[in-house]
């Protein structure tokens, strides 16, 4: 029970990534203030099974694409749990499409929805951890398409690269302050939103060409949302951690060591 008397604001947590972090957050003994879109089918019931782990958890929807969303969704989680320790910032849009032809709407978007929401939100609870003297662990959920530049996703991957960018500006500005800030990177995780990508058989056959020979789990990234809440991770900060099963690196393994030509 590593978090034992935390409370822990988790934002897209209704299924896949920001469920996984907001289960694995309970097990360790978090209390949890769950956020999802208003119209979410998810929350409850993702609601339901942080509280029969035996954690309290609030459900709060809000729209965190806008200053306005985000500012509703902070003042009544403060409402509702009285503090924040633990900020989970998973917002995220995204659509495939080809750079020649994307809409600049679309792009927009993009950034909007998956950087600029992101920074509302670590903002407005970086203010309330700093007023509340008490540090904090704030942890954003980036990907490793930050790094890697995957055809057919321009926006996401420039948008993941300036919050890994941010995260790391964010740590040495709040470091006075004792607030962690760190980033994860997941690789292709198994989420229902792949689901609705690709098929079935698709993903299956994709786990296998992986060095892990697996997709990621939902709790593989709530594992490590654990760790870096925790004071485990006291003097870590500024940090962008990959969680992707060498996934990054999946075309630098050689099925055989390649025979060498004898030295003279």
């Amino acid at each position: 029970m590593k978090l034992a008397g935390q409370t822990a604001l988790v934002t897209g947590a209704g299924r896949g990534i920001g469920k996984g972090c907001a289960l694995e957050l309970a097990r360790a003994g978090a209390d949890i203030v769950l956020n999802d879109r208003p119209d979410s089918p998810d929350a409850d019931r993702a609601a339901e099974e942080i509280r029969a782990l035996g954690r309290t958890c609030h459900v709060v929807t809000a729209d965190v694409f806008s200053r306005s969303g985000c500012e509703q969704l902070v003042k009544t989680a403060l409402q509702l749990a009285t503090k924040i320790d633990i900020l989970i910032s998973n917002p995220a849009f995204s659509r495939r499409g080809a750079f020649l032809d994307y809409s600049p709407e679309l792009f927009e978007n993009t950034i909007r929805g998956t950087l600029i929401s992101g920074f509302h939100l670590s903002q407005l609870v970086a203010r309330h951890m700093v007023e509340r003297k008490a540090g904090g662990k704030i942890v954003f959920i980036s990907s490793v398409q930050a790094e890697m530049p995957m055809a057919f996703c321009a926006p996401y991957g420039a948008a993941k690269a300036g919050l890994n960018h941010m995260t790391q500006t964010i740590a040495v500005e709040l470091a006075d302050h004792r607030i962690n800030v760190n980033s994860i990177e997941p690789g292709w995780i198994d989420t229902p939103g792949e689901h609705v990508t690709f098929s079935a058989e698709t993903l299956a056959q994709e786990a296998q060409n992986l060095p892990w020979q697996r997709l990621g789990q939902p709790e593989d990234i709530g594992r490590a949302a654990v760790f870096l809440a925790s004071s485990d991770a006291d003097y870590i900060t500024g940090v962008v951690l990959p969680v992707d099963g060498l996934f990054r690196f999946k075309h630098c393994i050689a099925a055989k060591a390649p025979k060498l030509k004898d030295a003279d």
